[in-house]
């Protein structure tokens, strides 16, 4: 029996060798590799430590000089004829172009709009560029266009110029939007992630991770027993009925890549903060959490595209939150946690069970092109 056991085993290390041959270990890629990689590799697209890093140790000295961000946000607010505006930039590589609940076309107005919103501004204009990949139908492209344009009239912001380029077949993936996006920040108004301060209250506008979801579960032809769709919106309404009770806000912020768990690290970080969560208050729709817990993902680090964080005084979460939750957009808003002194920079959730757990940076992404 041994000799054969022996057999056996040598036959087995012998497959195991043309396996190992067989395999290019080298093109072998992962969203969340190791972070000294030297190439560029999907996690650097992630929204999470790898992205940071990629922005800290690459394009910000690369860009020092009067230039470059001091603090950075989703928009940046300068100064320009007497008026305070906010400008950004995004692209969208989403795959599938077309998923439940929206598509590339909605994703990339609303993504615009939603960054302009964080920093308190009433969104105006747009600017779109499209990058087209030789042989994608024009039906398809021209269901893109219409959706764009009918969430920009939704948002209430103008399409006023543009550019298209085409690529060669097999060297892009059908269709990427860039956009631009200009608003007007009202005076008073200065919300950014460095003014978060011990005491604050910690809000989200709703339900996480249906966006992460609804992709994957298109992607990959994946059923939860009902359909999960992107909760993709602009919020600038949402944030001007909230500026309008008057309440000093803080920091706003959209949970997109990295989800709920790289937002809330970037606050901590940006204010040297802590921040403490209750994890059971942190609203999670019950087929988010089913899909979550099947494919072992953490709905905190799940893309969304229509929800906010806010930072807010104690003295005015109440009447905030009363404001949220009376928008189409904030109807299952909640208060989950507060900003503390101790444990900065760290974001720490107290669990079900009564434990806690330290919620970390995401070193990649768990679902790329997800926006």
């Amino acid at each position: 029996m041994s000799d054969l056991a022996d057999a056996v085993d040598a036959v087995d290390a012998v497959d195991a060798e043309d396996a190992v041959d067989a395999v290019d270990l080298a093109a072998w890629t992962c969203p969340a590799p190791l972070a000294d990689s030297p190439t560029i590799v999907m996690g650097h697209g992630g929204g999470g430590a790898m992205s940071a890093e990629l922005v800290e140790h690459l394009f910000l000295p690369a860009f020092r000089g009067p230039a470059a961000a001091t603090e950075l946000a989703d928009a940046a607010v300068v100064a320009l004829g007497g008026a305070r505006v906010a400008f950004t930039t995004d692209s969208f590589v989403v795959r599938p172009l077309f998923f439940p609940g929206g598509c590339i076309g909605d994703l990339a107005v609303n993504g615009t709009v939603n960054d302009l919103a964080m920093v308190g501004a009433t969104p105006c204009y747009l600017a779109t560029a499209f990058i087209l990949e030789e042989g994608t139908e024009l039906a398809e492209l021209a269901r893109v266009a219409e959706a764009l344009g009918a969430a920009a009239r939704v948002a209430g912001v103008r399409l006023v110029t543009g550019d298209t380029k085409v690529v060669d077949a097999g060297h892009g993936d059908g269709v990427y939007i860039n956009t631009t996006g200009l608003g007007l920040v009202p005076d008073g108004v200065d919300i950014r992630p460095g003014r978060a301060r011990p005491g604050d209250v910690v809000l989200v506008s709703g339900e996480i991770g249906a966006h992460g979801v609804a992709v994957l579960s298109c992607r990959e032809g994946l059923e939860f027993g009902t359909q999960v769709r992107s909760d993709t919106a602009p919020l600038s309404g949402l944030v001007a009925a909230m500026l309008a009770t008057g309440a000093d806000i803080h920091t706003l912020r959209d949970p997109t890549r990295g989800g709920l768990a790289a937002t809330l690290n970037e606050i901590a970080r940006g204010a040297q903060v802590g921040i403490a969560v209750t994890e059971r208050a942190v609203p999670v729709a019950a087929p988010v959490a089913d899909a979550c817990s099947v494919l072992g993902l953490d709905p905190f680090a799940i893309a969304n595209e229509g929800k906010l964080v806010a930072i807010v005084p104690a003295a005015d979460a109440d009447r905030v939150l009363e404001v949220m939750r009376a928008h189409p957009h904030g109807r299952d808003a909640a208060a989950i946690g507060t900003v503390t002194e101790d444990n900065a920079p760290m974001v720490v959730a107290r669990t079900g069970l009564g434990g806690s757990r330290v919620i970390d940076l995401p070193m990649g992404s768990e679902l790329p092109r997800i926006c």
